[in-house]
């Protein structure tokens, strides 16, 4: 990986650059979970990018109940792509990184597996290398128990970059 994966000299390097993030991220990219908080009612969530520039992008996320209910309206928010590179910048000393292939309802995914460590917690979290953006499954562990977990039910691409 390049330095453009690296954004603390004490991190590992990130899965993905800001630049690949965006060119991975053109609207109307639109991302399907589902998230299972640990003694909380599963959801869905969805993601769209609406509008993008160099800088970043205008995004909109929205819960709705398994059935499909929205839970919440939809919620849009400006966001940078050094932001998202960020959100996967770990300490290199607490961080692990593996191969891994998985299989989701989103398809299957060649992935690095990041499992990051701190005492008696753990978050794993496994980036589809094909996927530049957030991860298709992630974990948290708190002494040995699964305290939270989402995992990519749908992914419909956006742009072509330079389209």
């Amino acid at each position: 990986m390049t330095d453009a994966h690296r954004l603390k000299p004490d991190h590992a390097p990130t899965p993905f650059s800001a630049a690949e993030i965006r060119a991975g991220c053109q609207p109307p990219r639109t991302i399907t979970l589902r998230i299972e908080p640990a003694g909380g009612t599963p959801f869905i969530r969805v993601n769209r990018f609406l509008e993008a520039d160099e800088e970043g992008a205008l995004q909109q996320a929205q819960r709705f109940a398994l059935d499909g209910t929205p839970l919440e309206e939809p919620d849009a928010q400006r966001v940078t792509w050094l932001g998202f590179q960020s959100h996967a910048s770990y300490p290199e000393a607490q961080t692990t990184i593996s191969d891994e292939t998985i299989e989701l309802p989103a398809g299957d995914f060649a992935c690095w597996r990041y499992a990051v460590r701190d005492g008696e917690s753990e978050q794993r979290f496994w980036f589809a290398k094909a996927l530049p953006g957030m991860p298709v499954r992630m974990e948290s562990w708190e002494d040995g128990v699964r305290t939270f977990s989402m995992a990519m039910l749908e992914n419909v691409p956006g742009a072509t970059l330079g389209e």
